[in-house]
């Protein structure tokens, strides 16, 4: 008897593979095998919301193999990922695959019977495991994941033409990438309307006997001063020369333990905040490089909103600390936390390292952050010692702060910034010598554009967007040129904020925050199997579509102002006027500034000083962005034709995984060839065609 295990990824095939024996085969799917047609809505509203999936081409391979292994072996196991969109893969499946089981109903009696496993790690023990408790497919999750699909498939389709028709061609609407738009946006605006506040703070440094030390002024008449108390310079002035002439002395030495509690595990948003902060990824780039750890079955699942962890995880990290850090590091463990996220599943676990023992992975920045925080969160509180020492000098009253670290417990596994100051050791009632006042002038600050850390747990706090979201929502924005990242921190382009514009004054609940959370809760409930998910659709269709048709009556045009042409220092070789940057319905070109007399165009050549992306094809060329025939935009080599590299991912978000020297020098070895082919085919004489018979 042998079964056949489907997966979605070939990594995650390999890894499988090597815990288990001959009784079974493991084989992936590549993905998705089933999907919602590109021409067309494919949900029909008049049939209940009845979807319309098809095979598409590029899996059609995959579906005739995985058929063909099917009718070889006894039963099929899904061993697609735990979340709704591994469910709805493992639903798809047993569709394409026509297995016995896959609905309520066995529509072929003879067909395979297919059970489906889940795991939160790659690992032998959990594989075996979960091969002992097999389930049914869930129809809720699925349900769920089809009713977020046709929610987000609704609105793109039926709103975007609607944006094409009144503001410009080429845009689109998203259910949730709307919202993070918007979030953007009004951060911007706030940011332009901020009105700078002045205030000031006053030093003084003192000396003792035991040394010297900074206090802050802290108090005027006994009342505490408040951020905005010293609001001018005249103040500031006039207090100044009252501590010029006053006499300092020590009120109170106060000393203290301060304790500072360690950080739960990783989850889906928190990674990607710390990653960000820590080793400067985007979002993309840390789900893209976990996932590939996951698959090696180095991490469990990484996409998770629990910070649950398991016993055998928990007794792991205790024996781990016991013998590499000793008794003092290993007291406080094991340490558990509790789930602050709504709906989160405390079955699941949080994003921890399968092996505590294993402190590297290859040198991958994103395993040891994982294994730092999850050590991290097992071991004891960091102890401070602490010290303020208040002042009085007539009716003001200045303090001294200062902290030592006593013992580093958990920092010694996640190191975190901080100055440790030492004061000098005073006594209540001495006196001290005034050395020096300084006062000193500020401004409050404007709110801070969103960096990715910060928009990720925004949106995870709104309840906007769930763990498998986040790192596609900031990418889609990006790429539909919504919003742009300028030093780490994004930007609304004036594309944005127009279609913002348009969606929160006649869609608002497109983009509204509390709308869109309120749509998140109601896919829990799907998934749950408290909702059904054609009434969900339901709710939302009717009044959305309502809407959109009157729109189409009652809104004007607003179409975006097409760019200035930008002037250049080069002059057209055909006619000698001055050449010019127009921006067309392929990007930007360089044209005559006497068109349409002469039409003379060219390229828009890269800009010599901008940071070049090497092709990681050839390794000569770099990558830049080329146009479709229909507009859209991909990016490829340089070299083109001699090098065909070509992507549909942005470098700038997602840089291309550099290519193995031997890899490179083979096809190097290869273009060479192929250039010498075409070179000897050029310089054979061309045959004379045969004279046709009379």
């Amino acid at each position: 008897m042998k079964s056949l295990i489907i997966v979605e990824s070939p990594t995650k095939a390999r890894t499988i593979s090597k815990f288990l024996g001959p009784d079974y085969a493991v084989e992936s799917s590549y993905g998705h095998v089933r999907d919602l047609p590109k021409s067309k809505l494919g949900i029909d509203p008049d049939k209940n919301f009845e979807p319309t999936y098809l095979i598409p081409l590029k899996a059609r391979p995959v579906v005739k193999n995985l058929k063909d292994k099917a009718k070889k072996c006894d039963s099929v196991i899904l061993a697609t990922d735990e979340d709704r969109e591994g469910e709805a893969i493992a639903w798809h499946l047993a569709e394409a695959l026509d297995l016995g089981n896959s609905k309520s109903e066995e529509r072929n009696p003879k067909a395979q019977t297919v059970q489906r496993i889940a795991f939160h790690e790659i690992t032998k023990t959990a594989i075996e495991e979960a091969l002992k408790h097999p389930r049914t497919i869930d129809l809720d999750m699925v349900n769920a994941q089809q009713a977020r699909r046709a929610l987000d498939r609704i609105v793109g389709y039926k709103l975007s033409p609607f944006l094409w028709k009144k503001v410009g061609r080429g845009l689109s609407a998203g259910r949730v990438q709307s919202v993070a738009v918007r979030l953007v946006v009004e951060r911007e605006n706030e940011i332009r309307v901020f009105k700078p506040q002045e205030y000031w703070t006053i030093a003084a440094e003192l000396k003792g006997k035991g040394g010297t030390l900074i206090a802050s002024l802290a108090k005027i008449k006994g009342q505490p001063l408040d951020k905005f108390g010293i609001p001018d310079k005249a103040r500031a002035d006039a207090i100044t020369a009252d501590l010029m002439t006053g006499m300092f002395a020590v009120t109170s030495v106060t000393k203290k333990e301060m304790r500072k509690n360690p950080p739960p595990p990783f989850t889906t948003s928190t990674l990607q905040q710390e990653a960000a902060k820590r080793l400067g990824y985007t979002a993309k780039k840390t789900m893209f490089v976990a996932q590939q750890l996951y698959e090696q079955g180095t991490i469990t699942y990484m996409r998770t909103d629990s910070v649950n962890l398991s016993r055998e995880s928990l007794a792991g990290a205790k024996a781990f600390l016991m013998k590499e850090y000793g008794q003092a590091y290993a007291a406080d463990a094991p340490r558990t936390f509790a789930t602050k996220s709504k709906g989160a599943q405390e079955a699941h676990e949080a994003v921890r390292p399968t092996n505590p023992s294993v402190t590297d992975v290859d040198g991958n920045k994103l395993y040891r952050l994982i294994w730092q925080r999850f050590m991290a969160s097992q071991m004891p509180q960091a102890i401070f010692d602490s010290t303020g020492i208040d002042i009085v000098s007539g009716d003001y009253g200045l303090r001294a702060t200062g902290a030592t670290l006593k013992f580093d417990g958990y920092l010694k596994a996640w190191p975190q910034k901080f100055e440790e100051s030492q004061l000098p050791v005073v006594s209540e009632g001495e006196s001290l010598e005034r050395r020096a006042i300084t006062p000193e002038q500020h401004f409050t600050e404007p709110p801070a554009r969103y960096s990715e850390a910060s928009l990720v747990k925004t949106l995870e706090e709104y309840g906007i967007g769930r763990p498998s979201t986040y790192a596609p929502i900031i990418s889609v924005i990006q790429a539909r040129e919504y919003v742009v990242k300028e030093k780490g921190r994004f930007q609304p382009t004036p594309i944005g904020e127009k279609v913002n514009k348009v969606l929160c004054e006649h869609f608002p609940e497109t983009t509204d925050i509390g709308f869109t959370a309120n749509m998140e809760n109601a896919l829990d409930a799907v998934a749950e199997g408290t909702e059904k998910w054609q009434d969900v659709l339901g709710s939302f269709y009717a009044p959305f579509m309502k809407n959109l048709t009157e729109k189409y009556e009652s809104v004007e045009g607003e179409k975006i102002e097409k760019p200035a042409a930008e002037p250049t220092d080069q002059v057209c070789e055909k006619c000698g006027k001055p050449m010019v940057i127009r921006t067309g319905r392929f990007g930007k070109f360089v044209a005559c500034s006497g068109f349409p007399a002469c039409k003379n165009t060219k390229r828009v050549e890269a800009d010599p000083s901008a940071p070049k992306i090497q092709c990681p094809d050839c390794a000569e060329g770099s990558v830049i962005d080329r146009r479709t025939g229909r507009g859209r935009t991909f990016w490829g080599c340089s070299r083109y034709p001699d090098c065909t590299f070509a992507t549909w991912k942005d470098p700038k978000i997602e840089p291309p995984q550099p290519t193995p020297p031997e890899k490179i020098a083979a096809r190097k070895a290869e273009l060479a060839e192929t250039a010498a082919k075409k070179a000897s085919a050029d310089a054979k004489p061309k045959r004379a065609p045969k004279a046709k018979k009379e």
